[in-house]
């Protein structure tokens, strides 16, 4: 294993230690468990289409601005002919690549439920090992029994759109239940207004905040109400 000094300074051995873990690699994920980290684990998750990578990506510029390093996993599906991410959401986040407070992974689900990769529990606690202070998840979009990203983030973000359902009651079960803060993205939508009154009928003891990913409005106060859920 790399030392936490390489992992911290190195991109190449994180990506190559996230490589490993990936593989399976059970003495690895033995000794990053005795490490202790620090990081804040966010979990974005919510219906295909929602806007979750551009919310990602606005989220990263944000924290980075603060002067935090942040880590990215970003979940998706796995392609049917090679196994590999099918979409690779670092490709739509090109602004960070150079940015050496920044890594960001894809990784295919493949086959495994929930919405998330197997490994995917083993690369936060490698991010957090690397002294990164901020984990972001994304799901691959999730259906009702796919809640499994509330049992790894700290804080779960619900993504939802206006236009995609405005009675609460179409929004799956689950979702509903696993949510600690709602971002209403394309909030400059009709039908957002809406949205938001039937969520905080159903929920009322739920952040509820509407935001723009496309153009970053929204997103400052999505990071403050994620940080009143978990201080």
């Amino acid at each position: 294993m790399p030392s936490i000094e390489e992992l911290r300074g190195d991109p190449r051995a994180l990506a190559r230690a996230a490589s490993a873990l990936e593989r399976g690699d059970d003495e690895l994920r033995l000794q990053l468990q005795q490490t202790l980290g620090h990081a804040l684990t966010i979990g974005i998750t919510g219906p295909p289409g929602a806007g979750k990578s551009t919310l990602c990506d606005q989220m990263i510029q944000a924290l980075r601005a603060e002067g935090l390093r942040v880590a990215m996993i970003a979940v998706d599906p796995s392609s049917p002919f090679t196994g590999g991410a099918l979409l690779g959401d670092r490709i739509r986040m090109q602004r960070h690549h150079a940015d050496p407070g920044v890594f960001i992974r894809s990784m295919a689900t493949r086959g495994w439920t929930g919405g998330l990769a197997r490994a995917t529990k083993d690369l936060v606690t490698l991010f957090d090992a690397a002294g990164f202070d901020v984990v972001i998840i994304e799901t691959v979009g999730v259906g009702q029994s796919e809640v499994e990203i509330a049992r790894l983030a700290q804080v779960t973000v619900v993504v939802l759109t206006p236009g995609a359902g405005d009675d609460v009651q179409s929004i799956k079960a689950g979702i509903m239940e696993i949510a600690q803060v709602f971002a209403i993205n394309k909030a400059d939508l009709p039908g957002a207004d809406l949205l938001a009154r039937n969520l905080h009928s159903e929920v009322p003891e739920v952040e509820i905040v509407p935001v723009i990913a496309s153009e970053g409005k929204g997103v400052a106060e999505l990071l403050a109400a994620i940080r009143k859920v978990k201080p």
